[in-house]
């Protein structure tokens, strides 16, 4: 079983439901890249497959085509819309020429792709979103001018968004110096949890890592092995019977386990070490909606101390019986208005993180015991096939040495 395909909703695994259940469903698909272009206008083209009962979709199954700008432009539309909710991370986009077309790299960023829009398709709010059913729906050309009609925060990229929380800290260092005044929560709760998130990222960034490493012995191990199987055939070849016939089975015994090494290798990568970034990516989107919450908060107390000071002139005006006091009125409730919007904003993001940060933490434990679980018995596995592999040639080797 591959953890990496096995996650959906926000940060959470669900079962797909059965397209020929009568329960209502909405199944998503990202198969078939394809290199389309050359040179730097060179891009990678996906069929996403939509299999669905809902009668706001155009039918039970449509295709369209779709490439990666397509899949930031739904990322960023649901972060600008859906306030408190941890909107799916989307996979980094490679930077280095020589890995943006490679196979393997095409691989990984169609499952992580497939497993972004099956999150958003899963969750019960996102899935709402008239913006899902224009990605999932809309021919190219629709979404093509949806794409370049974006503007303001539409138009930042998904690591653009990430300023948005180091803006907030760095309010946080000019209170600090006492250049601003406080705009922070005083929330113990809340303190608990940015402790959670930020102490999280980094752990699972340093097992990331490691899982990397991991992965990069057993190639370099297998490479290693593969060439030294070839000089050992070659070395048997120029040898008489038995030891040249002994010299040939280490060879071709070396070549084998090569072979394990590398099949391991890449079972690491895709099984333990991608759902490991992928849940690096996961907290790093929680970060974003924790300083979407930080700007509520400041902007809920800056309406408050704006309404107040606007209070104490309406009473001024009323003491004075100032002309200006019926203008002053309206926007005395035009502001209260605004303030009580702000606050219901504010609420709105604590109530969903509340549910989010308690679904995000029950997958997070089933989808890390599985990539763990998916190790270890790879490598057990593996470790049993080598043991295996060099005990039968013990003998032959034995016998040459006692001859």
């Amino acid at each position: 079983m591959n953890p990496f395909n096995q996650r959906s909703g926000s940060g959470l695994s669900q079962s797909p439901r059965s397209p020929s259940s009568q329960a209502p469903y909405l199944s998503v698909s990202v198969t078939d890249p394809a290199k389309m272009g050359n040179g730097v206008q060179a891009y990678i083209s996906y069929k996403v497959i939509t299999k669905t009962n809902l009668p706001e979709y155009q039918g039970p199954e449509k295709i369209v085509i779709r490439r990666y700008s397509d899949f930031v432009w739904l990322r960023d539309r649901l972060f600008e819309k859906y306030k408190g909710i941890f909107i799916p991370p989307l996979p980094e986009k490679s930077t280095v020429e020589k890995f943006r077309f490679s196979a393997e790299f095409i691989e990984m960023r169609r499952q992580a792709l497939d497993v972004f829009v099956n999150r958003v398709a899963s969750h019960h709010e996102l899935q709402q979103s008239e913006d899902l059913r224009i990605f999932l729906q809309a021919d190219e050309q629709t979404m093509e001018r949806a794409r370049s009609q974006e503007t303001g925060i539409f138009k930042k990229k998904p690591a653009d968004l990430m300023q948005i929380f180091k803006d907030v800290q760095s309010k946080v260092s000019d209170v600090v110096l006492g250049k601003e005044k406080p705009v922070e929560e005083s929330n113990q709760e809340y303190e608990k949890l940015k402790h959670y998130i930020f102490e999280l990222e980094d752990h699972l960034a340093e097992a990331q890592k490691h899982a990397y490493r991991l992965v990069k012995r057993h190639r370099e191990l297998g490479q290693s092995l593969s060439d030294f199987g070839k000089a050992v055939k070659l070395l048997g070849a120029s040898e008489g019977n038995p030891l040249g016939k002994a010299f040939s089975e280490l060879g071709a015994k070396s070549e084998i386990i090569s072979v394990k090494l590398q099949r391991e290798a890449q079972h690491l990568l895709m099984n333990f070490e991608e759902p490991l970034k992928d849940y690096v990516r996961a907290v790093q989107s929680i970060k974003a909606t924790i300083a979407e919450r930080a700007n509520a908060f400041r902007q809920q107390c800056e309406m408050a101390e704006t309404i107040k000071f606007k209070e104490i002139d309406l009473n001024k005006f009323r003491l004075i019986r100032s002309e200006k006091l019926a203008e002053a009125e309206r926007e005395y409730e035009t502001l209260k208005a605004e303030g009580e919007e702000a606050t219901r904003r504010f609420q709105t993001i604590v109530r969903l993180m509340n549910d989010e940060i308690v679904k995000f933490q029950e997958q997070k434990t089933l989808d890390m015991g599985l990539a763990f679980h998916e190790f270890a018995k790879g490598q057990a596995q593996l470790a049993s096939g080598i043991a295996e592999a060099w005990r039968s040639l013990l003998p032959k080797l034995e016998a040459c040495s006692s001859s």
